[in-house]
């Protein structure tokens, strides 16, 4: 067990702090959700049914989907695209390792590499293709709970609710989604830039400390 923690910590770490913000969100989101339930006069929910309510997914999702649309660009983006002296960015003058061939007689090579062929081709974009399709039913899933959620707000007004062909050039969802997009956007470009003059001793996404500004890559 203690060797597993040890080989794994980084990502269980972070499933830990995902899985405690998700409950806080939950915790938080439901008495949200039934403060505007009473003051709409309609009876409060508990959480079997708040977790399948418009309000939860529709907050859920619209995050979960700029995070991988994100992760997404930055992956596709740092094949072809390089800042010098970043440590998120190819070296200008060096061949990357990620570039080399794949080669069956390595140690270890991956099922897929050894399989070859249409596995091969495939294996060789999937993280990209992996993190597209999370963005994907993300996207889906954020338009899905923010149409429910548009719903339930429109019924309760005893107004005409929301076709999904209306709802999706609708100016609320695309706010929505940009107003997180953006966000993504700025962070990535933050780490790109500011790596290049800051240092975090002991961090991957760092240069070592005594490295010129204009090194580039790790």
């Amino acid at each position: 067990m203690k060797k597993f923690i040890t080989n794994n910590s980084l990502s269980i770490a972070f499933v830990l702090l995902f899985m405690a913000s998700l409950c806080a969100q939950i915790y938080f989101g439901k008495i949200e959700y039934n403060k505007e339930r009473t003051e709409a006069k309609e009876t409060t929910v508990g959480y079997v049914y708040y977790l399948s309510s418009g309000h939860f997914i529709e907050t859920t999702f619209e995050n979960w989907e700029s995070e991988f649309l994100q992760m997404t660009l930055f992956v596709v983006f740092t094949i072809f695209l390089k800042q010098r002296g970043s440590s998120e960015s190819k070296d200008f003058d060096n061949n990357a390792d990620v570039d080399r061939k794949p080669s069956t007689l390595r140690r270890n090579a991956p099922w897929p590499v050894k399989s070859g062929g249409f596995i091969l081709a495939l294996y060789k974009h999937s993280l990209t293709m992996g993190l597209a399709l999370l963005f994907f039913i993300s996207f889906i899933l954020h338009f899905y709970g923010s149409l429910k959620q548009e719903n339930e707000t429109l019924a309760q007004k005893h107004e005409k609710l929301e076709t999904i062909s209306g709802f999706i050039s609708s100016s609320k969802f695309w706010f929505e989604s940009f107003q997180n997009w953006q966000s993504e956007f700025l962070s990535v470009f933050a780490i790109i830039i500011l790596s290049v003059f800051l240092r975090q001793i002991g961090s991957p996404q760092s240069k070592p400390v005594d490295a010129s500004n204009y090194k580039t890559g790790e």
